[in-house]
């Protein structure tokens, strides 16, 4: 199939749909929707968000250095976008959107009760890029809704079928299609059975 060259600009989809929660200095909460986050490291774990500065979000996090990323689902979907096209500085987000306040248990900020998976965050550095400023910080704890662990103490991300965004649209996740190192895990042999044995 032939291809045509396009305008420059960011077509890295899907990303992770979230919502990013912070308190300022005057106890006042908000939530702000991010789709400009992902990893940059493991150890330590170590993660950022990219947010513009005119947002009301950005002086809170640049002001107290922590905030809360909280993994969203289908049932999250009217919120994300809610909180993602109104501004904070006029209305209370959690109040509108009915989402319940959880206190953080590292940081001083809320998590949203709602979301499978709260991870808490201390910024520590600020790059001022171009429309965004990049907010690198250090994972200080991670809140998992119990029904995501198995019996062996295992994390099922997948089962919550984390929302996902991609060029303007929200997606929920679908079936799993393969697992990581699949195309190169050797198959297990079946035993042949000897015989004369039963």
């Amino acid at each position: 199939m032939a291809k045509v060259s396009w305008k420059p600009g960011n077509m890295i989809y899907p990303l992770p749909a979230v919502m990013v929660s912070c308190r300022g200095g005057d106890g006042e909460d908000n939530i702000i929707t991010i789709a400009w986050t992902g990893t940059i490291y493991t150890n330590p774990p170590m993660t950022y968000i990219s947010v513009r500065p005119e947002r009301h979000s950005y002086q809170i996090i640049k002001e107290t250095g922590e905030f809360v990323i909280n993994l969203t689902t289908k049932n999250l979907v009217k919120a994300v976008d809610f909180c993602g096209v109104r501004s904070g500085r006029d209305l209370d987000k959690f109040q509108q959107m009915n989402l319940t306040k959880e206190e953080a248990k590292v940081v001083n900020a809320p998590m949203i009760a709602e979301s499978p998976v709260n991870i808490e965050c201390k910024v520590t550095e600020v790059k001022e890029l171009g429309s965004h400023h990049m907010f690198l910080a250090e994972v200080v704890n991670v809140n998992v809704e119990d029904g995501l662990m198995d019996e062996n103490g295992k994390f099922h991300l997948s089962k919550s079928n984390p929302l996902v965004y991609s060029h303007g649209g929200y997606y929920e996740t679908g079936k799993e299609i393969g697992s990581f190192g699949y195309s190169v895990r050797k198959k297990k042999r079946k035993k042949k059975k000897r015989k004369g044995t039963s």
